[in-house]
């Protein structure tokens, strides 16, 4: 995995959110929030694994609205941060935080209704045997979400010290064919890469959030997309 010891690293974790969803970062982890929410609910008593779940911003979500949920991620410096996040949001008994490694999940086949993973495959040097490894444990639904390419994000990554794997709609095909599992819906959005956006305050942020929703949904916008929402079914 690309920047596997600089996600570990204490002062990492402990400015992560601040530093990403702060500003004009807040409208990202709202609409990442929603998408989760849009492919997976009704969550009340589903079964459900985060992988790289960082600091828990969607585990502590859906522990919040009753799944029983396991979030894995290799860096426990993140982890802390999410059972930080859980104790002040009342749901640390309702939820587990484990560290582990995503190509060898911990767990037995079938053994979770969903498993997602945000913000992981445009670090994944092997995409296809992470998304094996979430099919194997996944009994119902693999959700996850790419960074796009071509599209803005190509000119965001000459700026990044790790990059970023992108993904075509026929790379996205071909890691679900040999992953056996099926597409069943795709949202596209962000025309604009999320570094712009964490750039910018709040009120200057939701004004160009407006336009760049308008191009998206135009005829073209899903040729615009920097980022999209993968929702796929077990076969």
């Amino acid at each position: 995995m690309k920047g596997q010891e600089w996600y570990q690293a204490t002062e990492v974790a402990e400015e992560y959110d601040e530093k990403r969803f702060s500003r004009g970062g807040r409208l990202i982890d709202r609409r990442e929030k929603q998408a989760v929410l849009n492919a997976i609910e009704p969550v009340e008593g589903k079964r459900v694994l985060e992988i790289a779940c960082g600091t828990g911003r969607f585990t502590v979500m859906l522990a919040e609205r009753g799944a029983d949920i396991v979030g894995l991620d290799i860096s426990s410096a993140m982890l802390q941060q999410g059972r930080h996040k859980a104790h002040n949001a009342g749901v640390d008994d309702h939820l587990e935080f484990m560290r582990g490694d995503a190509a060898r999940l911990p767990f037995p086949d079938d053994y979770f209704d969903t498993v997602f993973a945000m913000r992981f495959f445009h670090l994944a040097d092997t995409p296809a045997s992470f998304l094996s490894e979430m099919r194997r444990v996944a009994k119902e639904q693999v959700f996850f979400d790419t960074f796009a390419g071509p599209s803005t994000r190509s000119l965001y990554n000459w700026l990044l010290p790790m990059g970023s794997r992108l993904y075509s709609l026929s790379d996205v095909e071909k890691l679900l064919s040999e992953t056996g599992l099926r597409l069943v819906g795709a949202e596209h959005d962000w025309v604009l890469p999320y570094g712009f956006y964490r750039k910018i305050p709040d009120v200057i942020a939701e004004r160009i959030r407006e336009i760049d929703t308008s191009l998206i949904d135009s005829a073209v916008g899903d040729h615009l997309a920097s980022v999209s929402y993968w929702n796929t079914r077990v076969k």
